[in-house]
């Protein structure tokens, strides 16, 4: 029998879930957390084998609440409406074995629930999509410099402003942005910001 925790914030989406999985003969939904710290908590208690896992929720998000359950041994499957490569990249980072989507059909959430449970990482097709062009564009990553330059040029910093808070010349600043234009396959200072923040890289 395969012990899970059910995690989301919405009453409906519990029960919903809950219900589903209660007519499968190998899965138990032995209970439900409607944020994350709850989810940690009873994680500890009810030691489940699966926890699936909203991202978006109030006290403790779906990401901190999988960091702190992996070392109690359950499986966290996240199911969320959100395939981000910021959202996917911090769960996997966390220690999720799989990322679902909310829409997946019946069938392959039960197949991924089990196995999860066997320890196999469970992942939506566009979610590993994702994925391996995160890995793919992973060595075209702006440097932590060129990221804080970044960072500050999404806050409206011009130039000048960008090397008096880094303590760097205009000249170096330029050339933290050329360089990052080229990583990020863009030709100005909106467009770099802007795929920055797809990406994740910045805030």
């Amino acid at each position: 029998m395969i012990r899970v925790l059910v995690v989301d914030d919405h009453p409906v989406v519990r029960s919903g879930l809950a219900g589903m999985l209660a007519v499968e003969d190998d899965l138990e939904v032995v209970g439900e957390a409607a944020d994350g710290r709850q989810a940690v908590a009873l994680a500890g208690e009810l030691a489940p084998d699966v926890v699936l896992m909203d991202l978006r929720m109030p006290v403790l998000d779906g990401v901190a609440a999988t960091a702190g359950i992996v070392g109690t041994g359950a499986r966290v499957v996240v199911l969320t409406t959100y395939d981000t490569d910021a959202d996917i990249l911090r769960a996997v980072e966390a220690g999720a074995t799989g990322y679902l989507l909310k829409d997946t059909p019946r069938a392959v959430l039960v197949a991924g629930i089990r196995a999860a449970a066997r320890g196999e990482t469970v992942l939506a097709p566009s979610v590993a999509t994702r994925l391996v062009s995160s890995v793919r564009t992973a060595a075209e990553r702006p440097s932590a410099r060129e990221t804080e330059v970044l960072a500050l040029v999404a806050r409206g910093r011009s130039n000048a402003e960008v090397g008096r808070e880094l303590s760097i010349t205009e000249a170096t600043v330029k050339t933290h942005l050329i360089r990052a234009f080229a990583k990020l396959g863009v030709a100005d200072r909106t467009a770099a910001v802007t795929v920055a923040r797809e990406r994740g890289w910045i805030a």
